[in-house]
């Protein structure tokens, strides 16, 4: 938990306005912050020094911004995939309200407001890299969106050089890293990485996480870097900068899961004079909540029709509290993932529901196989010919129950069900109800675009 912040410095308020109600306060252009959001690519949470100090990952300047500011430790994404998670963030919505229901599914265009509703705000709005999926920036109307992923900052510094403009600036900068495949890297030496118990130790998995983990090394630098190119372009530190990432690991049990691994994500935000130093907290907030925020801190209402809302109060430290409940929904990601999942969550347990547990679950890791993703696939289904462990994690990760129930507050992990114990019965009832609620207020249907993969016949990836 956090200590609370002291109120924001005096805003300049017109001298006429005293209303009994709180209003919104109407700010200049000098008055609202500068932005700058890095969104980071199927990174995946704990694999950051902040979030576990113990672990392998090196993150200096994810572990400076945390010193700078605030950390959020429950922060989620609306989908654990690459496009439906940032329609929902660009839109302020749940992916069955914009559209954007599976993986390479366009959103409704008409719903991708918050760029258009930032520059009515009086922003100038730039985009860098991987912002939205595929090229579904063009619908965001950005004032400047480099269409190349590849060189973050020289594009950066070189717009940042040139920039003459006096509005606010919104920053957002998307890394396609740490999305598969991962490339050969030096940082990490395979021989001395962990393996978390939850996945099979084999030589061709070390292999993979060494060199994940040296992508999300590489993503880290170049956090530092564009946050120095905005503190000499801005002249002060006097500007709100957040890192986040879309969605966890492409890992098992991580992207296309509602697993925390999944749908949890790193958050971090540093405001220096109106966000404390050094801060923690417990706060429930979601990506369809971000837009609304940025609203807020422009002095702007938020509009309506959107299922986000914003947490500028957790920011300011005027409150610990943000969501009751967390929901998250993952259907498919084309012919490697079929297999819709729906989800929520309070502050001690998670209800999941797999709407079809007669189904293999599949996705593109075990499906493609990749050598610089996938590959330790196969030498997990041998390792699970001779060893319990490896089949208990071959069995988990293609069979799943009807519902999932956890205590994640005793099992972060995520591996004790509880969903059969009768002393969780009305627990799980609850929050079976609270999952069916929110699916009729958004009209979740569990549209599906392909028929799921049925137990009954052979499982449909490669084996060797």
């Amino acid at each position: 938990m956090r200590n609370p912040l002291p109120f924001r410095d005096t805003l300049s308020i017109l001298a006429s306005v005293a209303f009994a109600a709180v209003l919104a306060v109407e700010l200049s252009a000098s008055e609202k912050p500068d932005i700058v959001l890095y969104i980071a690519d199927d990174h995946g949470r704990n694999d950051s020094s902040v979030y576990d100090p113990s672990g392998d990952a090196i993150t200096p300047s994810m572990a400076k911004l945390a010193s700078e500011g605030l950390t959020f430790n429950n922060a989620f994404v609306a989908s654990p995939a690459c496009g439906p998670s940032r329609s929902a963030l660009m839109s302020a919505c749940w992916p069955a309200n914009n559209g954007a229901e599976h993986n390479h599914e366009p959103p409704r265009p008409e719903t991708q407001t918050m760029v258009k509703r930032m520059q009515e705000a009086g922003y100038e709005v730039a985009c860098f890299g991987k912002v939205h999926h595929s090229k579904w920036i063009n619908w965001l109307g950005a004032d400047f969106a480099s269409p190349d992923r590849k060189n973050l900052e020289r594009d950066v510094n070189a717009y940042l050089q040139m920039r003459k403009s006096s509005k606010p600036l919104l920053l957002i900068v998307g890394d396609t890293r740490t999305h598969a495949p991962w490339h050969p890297h030096d940082t990490y030496d395979e021989v001395d990485v962990t393996i978390p118990r939850r996945w099979v130790d084999t030589p061709d998995a070390r292999r993979l996480w060494a060199n994940y983990l040296g992508e999300v090394t590489d993503v880290d630098t170049t956090v530092g870097n564009i946050d120095r190119m905005a503190r000499d372009h801005f002249k002060t530190d006097d500007f709100l900068f957040i890192y986040t990432s879309d969605h966890g690991h492409a890992w098992p049990f991580g992207k296309w899961n509602l697993y925390d691994w999944g749908v949890q994500v790193a958050f971090h935000a540093r405001w220096p004079g109106k966000i404390t130093a050094n801060t923690r907290t417990d706060a429930m907030i979601s990506w369809i909540d971000i837009f609304p925020t940025f609203l807020d801190l422009a002095g702007e209402k938020e509009p309506d029709g959107i299922d986000g809302k914003s947490f500028a109060k957790v920011l300011r430290g005027e409150t610990d509290q943000h969501r009751d409940f967390i929901f998250t929904a993952h259907s498919g990601d084309r012919k490697m993932n079929i297999y819709p999942i729906r989800a929520v969550r309070d502050s001690r347990f998670k209800y999941i529901r797999n709407i079809h547990p007669d189904a293999w679950h599949t996705t593109h890791t075990d499906m493609e196989r990749r050598p610089t993703h996938g590959s330790f696939f196969s030498e997990w289904e041998q390792a699970a010919k001779t060893q319990g462990h490896a089949k208990d994690v071959i069995d988990r990760f293609h069979r799943r129950p009807a519902v999932e129930f956890y205590d994640v507050v005793k099992d972060p992990a995520e591996t004790n069900n509880l969903a059969g114990r009768r002393e969780y019965a009305d627990a799980v009832k609850k929050m079976a109800k609270k999952l069916d609620d929110w699916m009729n207020e958004t009209g979740d249907t569990v549209r599906m675009e392909h028929l799921p993969y049925p137990l009954s016949e052979p499982y449909p990836g490669p084996r060797d």
